[in-house]
């Protein structure tokens, strides 16, 4: 069977690391365990997407110094934050840091799960949408500075008439440049262009 996604757990409590260990497996992630927060950052670079579980209060690198030093290096990982404790100030920190919730132990396994199961579609969401923006605006940087400008035109809802006007050529020439711009930016039609200049965030939505 194949497997959810990635999961890394670190927690410095062997019986917790066992116990969650047991859970996800069994729920059909690829789990790896971490007793510290280093040994985790040491690797991360070379470590496949997945969801970070991690407890809050550790010895040494603690899961808010970890949550920050993932977010200075712009990870993509989401982060569940376990805690024993309830301590509301320290889950409240640990969201804005961005994970993505924080779980008060003992929790409920399927709470769990059905947590890490979101978080890692959200992520991938919105791990493809940046991709998608990026491959427009490299379709976007092929263009010349006139093509460029016609586009803006185009998308802005001129006639080749008004877009020639403005640059002082002919309206034949415009229609060379749109024509050019829309096969550079691989669009069937001008409606398709917009979208796409919407996407790289040239046009509010």
């Amino acid at each position: 069977m194949p497997d959810k996604g990635k999961v890394y757990v670190i927690d410095d409590d062997e019986a917790m690391r066992d116990s969650l260990n047991f859970l996800l497996d069994s729920a059909d992630f690829d789990v790896t365990l971490f007793e510290t927060a280093v040994k985790f950052l040491d690797i991360l670079p070379s470590l496949d997407f997945g969801c970070v579980v991690s407890d809050v209060r550790m010895p040494g690198l603690d899961g808010i110094e970890l949550l920050k030093r993932m977010k200075a290096g712009h990870s993509t990982f989401p982060i569940v934050i376990m805690t024993g404790h309830g301590d509301i100030p320290l889950a409240v920190e640990a969201l804005k840091l961005g994970a993505v919730d924080f779980l008060e132990k003992p929790f409920e396994d399927d709470r769990l799960i059905g947590m890490i199961e979101a978080a890692i579609r959200q992520a991938e969401t919105a791990a493809k949408s940046e991709a998608v923006k990026l491959d427009i605006a490299a379709r976007i940087a092929t263009l010349s500075p006139r093509e460029r400008q016609v586009m803006e035109g185009l998308i802005a809802g001129l006639s080749n008439k008004l877009i020639a006007r403005d640059y002082d050529i002919s309206p034949r020439t415009i229609e060379v440049y749109r024509a050019n711009v829309m096969t550079k930016m691989q669009a069937n039609s001008l409606s398709e262009l917009v979208r796409l200049a919407m996407r790289a965030g040239l046009l509010n939505d």
